[in-house]
């Protein structure tokens, strides 16, 4: 327990300093490769001569076959990796345990992809925005103008604080690295399967749901803590506000769990999130979360990575003090 409260906070201080770049091959696109490659062989209409119901059946069973291969391929590599290097040695074994720590984080990542839209606003224009906001967000940005960029890279950064930093973190202070990047499979495979069209209707919808339940307890966890970010983060944020849009607002989204940040985000900023939005050329109604007691702009982009990185340190120092505890008291 000690080596791995070693491994933890070293994790987390490469991922605040390193974050993801570009050059270095990362483990959560080797898992995309392998959703992707069982995709496109499982998920197809040929050669069944039957009713629909039995065919979407046969696309939800073939979702969970999916799901349950890229879970077992995770965990299997994870645990392989993990013993290979404590078998070699301790050092070995810290040092594997802190650069997987590392690999499931993504705190500085975010930063750095919302503060590309930031800087693409504010140097280039709304059409820069555009293209800056269409690599972080899944909606149709075309139709969007400057305060709606801005609206889908706080939503991104608010809802990702949770999925993409605050979840991880504590499935890895839980199970290691293993847990974590299992835990980042089933994200991962939401991600890219969890659309409600024809494709993936019944074949993600597998997916969805386990994301859903992975999610579930960590996204309220992920809410409290932004919470008192909010209290203890300065005159920029309204800590009342934000507990007072969450239990108001915290289930304003199809997702039971995407809503829980987003509105304290929106209320610790006094802003108005979410709202109707065109997926694949498809409007989609949406409710609104927040009351926009002031009007949208640029700086709560960086607002609210301040709010994120706020949040993600009283995670790892409450993660850090529970699995003290534990190594005490055992």
């Amino acid at each position: 327990m000690c080596y791995h409260i070693f491994a933890f906070i070293a994790g987390f201080v490469l991922d605040l300093l390193i974050g993801d770049p570009h050059f270095i091959p990362h483990p959560v696109r080797l898992i995309g490769s392998l959703i992707s490659f069982l995709d496109k062989r499982l998920n197809c209409d040929a050669g069944y001569n039957i009713s629909k119901k039995k065919l979407n059946l046969i696309k939800y069973k073939r979702g969970m076959l999916l799901a349950f291969t890229v879970i077992f391929a995770t965990f299997a590599i994870s645990v392989i990796i993990i013993v290979a290097a404590y078998s070699i040695n301790l050092y070995a074994g810290v040092i594997a345990e802190a650069v997987m720590t590392w690999q499931i984080l993504a705190t500085k990542c975010l930063r750095v992809e919302s503060m590309r839209v930031y800087d693409a606003l504010r140097t280039d224009g709304v059409d820069a925005g555009r293209r800056a906001v269409s690599m972080i967000v899944g909606r149709d940005t075309s139709v969007l103008d400057a305060a709606g960029v801005t609206r889908a890279a706080v939503e991104t950064i608010a809802e990702n604080t949770s999925d993409g930093v605050i979840a991880p973190m504590l499935y890895t202070a839980i199970g290691g690295p293993v847990l974590g990047f299992v835990y980042k499979a089933v994200n991962t495979m939401d991600s890219m399967l969890g659309y409600k069209n024809d494709k993936y209707m019944y074949f993600g919808r597998f997916a969805a749901r386990l994301d859903d339940v992975v999610n579930f307890i960590p996204a309220r966890i992920s809410a409290y803590m932004m919470i008192a970010a909010a209290f203890i983060g300065g005159r920029q944020f309204d800590g009342k506000n934000a507990y007072r849009i969450f239990k108001r607002d915290r289930f304003n989204h199809a997702s039971p769990n995407s809503a829980q940040t987003e509105s304290v985000c929106a209320g610790a900023l006094r802003v108005q999130l979410a709202g109707d939005a065109v997926y694949f050329g498809k409007l989609v109604k949406k409710k609104y979360i927040g009351d926009g007691l002031r009007e949208i702009e640029y700086d709560d982009i960086k607002r609210a990575n301040r709010l994120m990185y706020i949040t993600a340190f009283l995670c790892e120092l409450l993660s850090v003090a529970v699995m003290s505890l534990v190594l005490i008291l055992l």
